[in-house]
């Protein structure tokens, strides 16, 4: 398993992920390379959800010593 200092930031998997997305949107790949792409994507995909939820969870905990523990949702207007 890896740790998390050796992990890279949500940041570089976002990147890679759309660098996956933009080589298999291309369309020029062989199936095979194409299917290690969409499997290396995959990971990417889990390990940025992980970075995500972790980061959820932090949030909460913080919120939740400082006497505040709701997250309240953007209104649409302000959300990406």
């Amino acid at each position: 398993m890896t740790n998390e200092k050796d992990a890279p930031s949500f940041e570089e998997t976002l990147s890679e992920l759309e660098s996956i997305v933009n080589e298999m949107e291309n369309g020029d790949l062989p199936l095979n390379k194409a299917l290690e792409k969409f499997e290396r994507g995959i990971a990417l995909s889990r390990q940025g959800q992980q970075s995500l939820e972790s980061a959820e969870q932090k949030v909460k905990i913080l919120l939740s010593e400082h006497g505040n523990d709701t997250l309240k949702t953007l209104p649409e207007s302000e959300q990406p």
